[in-house]
């Protein structure tokens, strides 16, 4: 659907003081290039001054009437199709310029045609024609934007010119061009062509074709390929003679009194290959390490059907107008734009094309789908596309409708775009008429910048109407008149150049007329809010804009359209609400200003819209830096009673809330409370309490619930215990409280919030932190007590082995450093034991070792016995715990218990053996017995027996320990093994008496056996 409204885009005309009729022209840069009608075969050539005026440059010959012409801007040419004794010749004009300086020298080159250095002054100052010779007379021109290559559309084939700068000297650079490639397609006669970055767009009568050219990797093969591909079509020219297919014929074939057509289609992507046109590329520029090689991309088909009356057909029903329309990348500098404007990023390509009464708008991105249709009150004769504006000429009308390529090419550009951050009117946005301007006779119409060329031609019979005074309906200065010197020939033509006026008076007056809708239609009101903020975004998106003199006043209008669009979702209840967000973060405004413009002063009583609540609600549970007034946070509360109670716990909590009235605010709680008790809002009164400094009703609050259901209910509002300021999570009042009485709650609230996702481990290590004001490197025992408490709970083993290592590190930097820790730990040994897997059992042997430690190990008991506890289980990786351990040397019990520890969790019982016997011999006894069990076993005879026997002898009877020690020892290798193997491991030069009890042990249990 089309909405119309009665705007006004333009704004003054001039006339162009053209010599003779003009039978084309077209736009390039500054100028405008007007080719004249008749036998005078000439090109004039204006620059076009501010205002629209225009000044002659002068004028060039060309070799016949021309039939079509083209600019390009990369590269600055001008091509053309002209005839002459009834042949048609493709030429392209360079350095025509310097014919605005007085030269009339021309040299005239085939294409190709390699250039004398001993030429090279004269060549600068003259112009040059550049001939292309074709086999078969060219149809369509179309120069592509981006890069200056040109494609000429011919019967059956598209051939590709690649635009090319050949450097004479250091001083000259000549444009050249090389035909690189032909498209070869069967059965078409293009009517149009447009080319941009590797993409065709193909008009017949009522078919389009879009390609798209994708490089492919060189190959060995590839120029048997290409032979092949030259002769693919004739191989299907020959097979489509044999098909009796309606798709290998003309649209319209009569057959007596019957008209035979084919049904309309449209084909989207890979569904546009099934279009039975086939496409052979023919590479013909010379082969280098450079060429490139492509393949064909079918993007779209679309094929119509002729209008059709009770009278017949209507053979006027043919497409017009195909173009393609870049949209660059923003953010490119304007000293950047002007080096490398043929080097600008893309970031969308649309396409559009007409027929009579409806025109289409598709996007080529990812996704290739239609836009926009734009219905015609009348017939069109021609229509032109810019990023701003759709301008449409009918029989008497210049028409201007909005567009939707900004909108499309700001999701390409921003990926915010739609979500709770940014937005964008949407693509499908119905387009609308902005103005229908009244002219007679309209021909031909091309635009540039911000001037729309119009080319009139009114009819015999309405030179005399046109003669009659009339209104005029826009402002022609009258200084700028020029009149035509051969008027009398032809009087009834013209050409103008309309000046559109400027996207910020536009945007003014689409702003101003929304206001007569703000109270009667919602959606116009929006819609044309929307076609506003579309203006504004797509004059940001021009690469001219960081250059443009409206720079300030563009942002400007941004910010301010976002926070129209920002009210209007605000104020009106209407199922995109949710926009109001992202609108009013894109504007820039605070909070406050914000509450400004939608609540009214006063103590009545408003009704506030969906959009308006979401809007506050998000912005308050953000960790922003702005606080709300004592008067504007007091409102913000009597908003959330009224239209949504539930949320009051999580309003209070927030940052920006910080100055409001403790005791209002608990007001509005207790009344809540009636309603929907929750421990979320017993938790938030308790919080408020502090901050009045009511200890009684703080307390009060705290035994309404069980300490494990309150830890929970901060699940709900982490925010009571830390908000963000600066971007910096601070620990509350709450949370402070809660550290000097009821530190174990502290504890449990947060491993609640870790385990929920509410706060990740290194927040909750700065958090502890702060609450007690630590060095970065100081751990307060809090935290340890919260390392301790979430190794209980946690189940994700990347955290566990984190937490184990921070734990054990803790541990032996007390030890090491005799540091006690400054609180008393919430949980004992035993307690962890008991309650957390990852704390073991200590083992006999480690008690043993212990037991003959030093005096000063017994003041740092719980360190040493949780680090032993933690070694004792099978959670910790011994391999990445022993750096940590490496302050704990073997010299005192507790490094030795470590140590050996460590070491039987790698398997290294025989150092183990070795550590044990040397530092305390009487616990290997107590180690082998716990230890050297199943494949281990046989260390008792193979490593522990021998060693004890080597020291034995080597003290003597000064050891007892090692005697003793022996002795258990034989007592349970005679148990294990058998007589011989038994003897085989005695000493031969031990003493019998002390070796026989054991042998005889072991032979008698072998008896018994």
């Amino acid at each position: 659907m089309v909405q119309l409204y009665n705007l006004h885009p333009f704004g003054s005309q001039r006339v162009v003081p053209c010599k003779q009729e003009p039978a084309h022209f077209c736009c390039g840069q500054d100028v405008l290039f007007v080719a004249s009608a008749a036998a005078s075969c000439r090109v004039e050539v204006f620059a076009v001054r501010e205002q629209g005026r225009c000044e002659a440059l002068g004028s060039f010959a060309t070799l016949g009437p021309v039939l079509r012409m083209a600019h390009s801007s990369a590269g600055d040419y001008l091509v053309t199709i002209e005839e002459k004794s009834k042949a048609t010749f493709l030429r392209a004009y360079t350095n025509w310029r310097c014919m605005s300086a007085g030269s009339s020298r021309v040299c005239v080159r085939m294409v190709g045609h390699k250039m004398e250095e001993s030429y090279s002054e004269t060549l600068k100052e003259q112009m040059s024609v550049v001939e292309m010779p074709l086999s078969d007379p060219p149809l369509c021109i179309s120069c592509c934007p981006v890069n200056g290559d040109l494609l000429v559309g011919c019967k059956n084939k598209l051939v590709m010119f690649c635009l090319k700068y050949r450097v004479i000297n250091q001083n000259l650079t000549l444009l050249d061009f090389e035909r690189s490639l032909i498209l070869h397609i069967d059965n078409l006669i293009p009517a149009e062509v447009a080319f941009c970055a590797r993409h065709i767009a193909i008009a017949t009568e009522l078919d389009v074709l879009i390609l798209k050219l994708e490089l492919v990797q060189r190959s060995a093969d590839r120029t048997d390929r290409c032979a092949q591909g030259v002769s693919a079509p004739e191989k299907v020219v020959d097979g489509g003679v044999k098909d009796e297919n309606p798709s290998t014929h003309p649209l319209q074939l009569e057959l007596d009194e019957f008209i035979i057509c084919q049904k309309p289609v449209e084909l989207l992507g890979e569904e546009s290959k099934l279009c039975e046109i086939p496409v052979t590329l023919e590479s013909t520029e010379l082969p280098t390490e450079d060429t490139k090689h492509f393949q064909v991309q079918y993007l779209l088909f679309r094929r119509f059907a002729p209008d059709q009356s009770p009278f017949g057909f209507c053979e006027e029903t043919k497409l017009h107008s195909v173009q393609l329309l870049p949209v660059y990348q923003t953010g490119i500098s304007a000293t950047a734009y002007e080096e490398t404007e043929n080097k600008r990023k893309l970031l969308s390509l649309f396409c559009f094309f007409s027929l009579p009464h409806v025109g289409y708008l598709y996007s080529l991105g990812k996704l290739v789908e239609l836009i926009s249709t734009y219905q015609y009150s009348e017939k069109s004769e021609q229509a032109v596309l810019t990023p701003q504006f759709l301008h449409v000429i009918t029989s008497q009308n210049l028409q201007c409708f909005t567009v939707r390529c900004s909108a499309a090419a700001a999701r390409g550009e921003d990926p915010y775009i739609d979500t709770t951050m940014k937005a964008c009117p949407s693509v499908t946005l119905d387009v609308c008429t902005l103005r229908m301007q009244l002219f007679i006779g309209p021909r031909a119409i091309c635009h540039f910048k911000n001037h729309i060329i119009l080319l009139t031609k009114a009819d015999t019979e309405d030179i005399t109407e046109r003669r009659k005074p009339t209104r005029r309906m826009l402002s022609r200065k009258a200084d700028s008149i020029k009149s035509r010197t051969n008027s009398e020939s032809e009087p009834g033509w013209n050409l103008y150049i309309i000046n559109t006026v400027s996207t910020i008076q536009l945007y003014r007056e689409m702003v101003e007329y929304s206001r007569t809708y703000e109270n009667v239609k919602t959606e116009s009101c929006i819609h044309l809010l929307s076609e506003a903020h579309l203006l504004v975004r797509a004059a940001i998106m021009d690469p001219h804009f960081l250059k443009s003199d409206e720079k300030e006043d563009l942002v400007r209008a941004f910010r301010e359209s976002c926070a129209f669009l920002g009210d209007c979702y605000s104020r009106f209840d209407t199922k995109d609400y949710h926009l109001a967000l992202p609108y009013y973060r894109m504007s820039g405004l605070s909070m406050t200003e914000v509450l400004k413009r939608i609540v009214s002063e006063g103590d009545e009583i408003q009704t506030y819209e969906r959009g308006f609540i979401f809007y506050l609600t998000h912005s308050l549970n953000e960790d922003s830096n702005e606080e709300l007034s004592k008067e504007s946070g007091n409102k913000v509360l009597q908003i959330f009673y009224l239209a949504d109670p539930v949320q009051l716990p999580d309003i209070l909590c927030s940052p920006s809330m910080r100055n409001i009235c403790p005791l209002t605010a608990v007001k509005y709680l207790q009344e809540v409370e009636k309603m929907m008790p929750s421990v979320v809002l017993t938790l938030t009164k308790a919080f408020l309490a502090l901050k009045m400094g009511n200890l009684t009703m703080y307390e009060h609050e705290m035994q309404s619930y069980k300490e494990t259901t309150l830890a929970c209910g901060f699940i709900g509002q982490p925010r009571l215990l830390q908000q963000r300021k600066e971007g910096i999570a601070m620990p509350t009042e709450f949370a402070v409280h809660l550290k000097e009485m009821q530190p174990g709650l502290l504890v449990a609230a947060t491993v609640a919030l870790h385990e929920n996702s509410k706060i990740e481990l290194e927040e909750a290590d700065t958090f502890f932190k702060m609450l007690y004001n630590s060095s970065e490197n100081t751990i307060p025992q809090l935290l340890v007590d919260f390392w301790e408490a979430l190794l209980v709970v946690s189940s994700q083993e990347k955290v566990l082995q984190e937490l184990l290592l921070r734990v054990a590190s803790q541990y032996v930097w007390r030890i090491s450093k005799k540091q006690l820790p400054e609180t008393k730990p919430l949980k004992t040994t035993e307690d962890l034991i008991n309650s957390c897997s990852h704390f073991g059992l200590i083992v006999p042997w480690v008690t043993s070792v212990m037991s003959v430690g030093c005096l000063y190990d017994k003041d740092y008991h719980e360190d040493i016995s949780r680090l032993q506890s933690l070694l004792c289980s099978q959670s910790i990786n011994i391999a990445s715990v022993l750096p940590v351990l490496e302050p704990l040397t073997e010299a005192d019990s507790v490094g030795l218990t470590v140590r050996v520890l460590c070491n039987t969790r790698l398997g290294k019982y025989e150092e183990a053996i070795d550590q044990l016997l040397s530092r305390c011999p009487d616990a290997a006894v107590f180690y082998a017995q716990h230890e050297l069990k199943g494949d281990s076993q046989a260390l008792w005879w193979n490593k522990l027996l021998p060693e004890l026997c080597k020291r034995t002898r080597r003290t003597g009877n000064d050891c007892p320990v090692l005697i003793s020690s022996l002795k258990e020892t034989l007592s349970i290798v005679a148990m294990e093994l058998e007589l011989r193997d038994f003897l085989s491991l005695l000493p031969e030069d031990g003493t019998a008496a002390f070796f026989i009890p054991h042998l005889l042990h072991c032979s008698q249990r072998k008896l018994v056996t």
